[in-house]
């Protein structure tokens, strides 16, 4: 039985998120600094990317402006930037509390749209962000003592994740602004930036490894930029046009989901209640601000309809 175009997309996006929700484990796995893990992200990311687009056809004209390469190099850096914070998020935290809190960038590109293009945000927007900012709190671990006591690197692990999910929320609003650039070229572009400035920053904030990584640790390497860099964003960009915002809404939770499932199938670190609580929150509030859902009118169902009374 063949599939359409809709059931065709719902696979591939879902493949994309399992497959994201999986890179934790080569990050932990390959036990090298985040530098050095960016660094060969982007590196075989960039090589894998490239092959796909001048396989595709991608690489003609129109697609480079003045406009465009400006808008994609200023990406780059914050997508390298939130990367090294993303990873080290996660060897302080964990795979799921990294992944997790990341996962409020959503509602950073509402609140940043909202300010700088003077978008009504109205009563049940705000309502569901301040949803899932308790949802963060909870699934943050911030209420266990026992998960901070005597912890600070926990704590910069966390502003790590939240501030990478800043930087990925204006990448989100720079990509909008490119409809004309094709997404995997911005993808491109911003590998790019990653494998010519992280050589030059290094020696300022840290450290960058290019010997002596053994035979395993090229297999977590290599995997982190072909595997989710190249073929997942292949596989997301792929599926995006053929699906609704509804669909996209929910399957986009594919990859945080699985990355919960991973940690603790692999690492034994299974979110609390509380943290779990905090991630159904979340959930449901991305999907209330992506869909529409009414919120102060369902707490308050009479509102709605003196509001149309008027």
């Amino acid at each position: 039985m063949s599939l359409t175009s809709r059931q065709q997309g719902a696979i591939t996006l879902a493949s994309g998120g399992l497959l994201m929700g999986t890179i934790g484990v080569f990050v932990e796995e390959a036990r090298l600094d985040v530098l050095t893990l960016v660094f060969f992200r982007c590196l075989f990311g960039f090589l894998s990317l490239a092959a796909y687009c001048v396989w595709k056809g991608f690489f003609t004209r129109d697609q480079f402006t003045r406009r465009t390469v400006t808008l994609a190099l200023i990406s780059g850096v914050l997508m390298v930037t939130q990367w090294v914070g993303f990873f080290d998020a996660i060897h302080r935290t964990s795979i799921a509390v990294a992944t997790v809190v990341f996962h409020v960038q959503p509602f950073w590109v509402v609140l940043i749209g909202a300010a700088l293009f003077n978008e009504r945000l109205g009563a049940d927007r705000l309502g569901w962000i301040a949803t899932a900012f308790v949802g963060l709190v909870l699934a943050s671990g911030v209420i266990t003592t026992d998960t901070l006591h005597g912890h600070s690197s926990y704590l910069i692990g966390l502003g790590e994740a939240l501030f990478g999910s800043l930087l990925y929320a204006s990448v989100t609003l720079i990509a909008k602004s490119l409809g004309e650039l094709r997404p995997h070229l911005l993808t491109l572009a911003q590998c790019a930036v990653g494998v010519v400035c992280l050589p030059l920053i290094a020696p300022l904030v840290g450290s960058l490894t290019l010997t002596h990584i053994g035979p395993m640790q090229w297999f977590w390497l290599i995997g982190m930029g072909v595997l989710h860099t190249g073929l997942s964003y292949v596989l997301i960009y792929g599926a995006l046009p053929k699906l609704t915002t509804p669909v996209i809404a929910v399957l986009l939770f594919v990859y945080p989901l699985t990355a919960i499932v991973v940690d603790a199938l692999v690492y034994s670190r299974a979110l609390s209640l509380p943290q779990l609580a905090g991630m159904v929150l979340i959930v449901a509030a991305s999907l209330g601000v992506n869909l529409g859902w009414p919120l102060l009118s369902l707490l308050h169902p009479g509102g709605r309809a003196r509001s149309h009374a008027k």
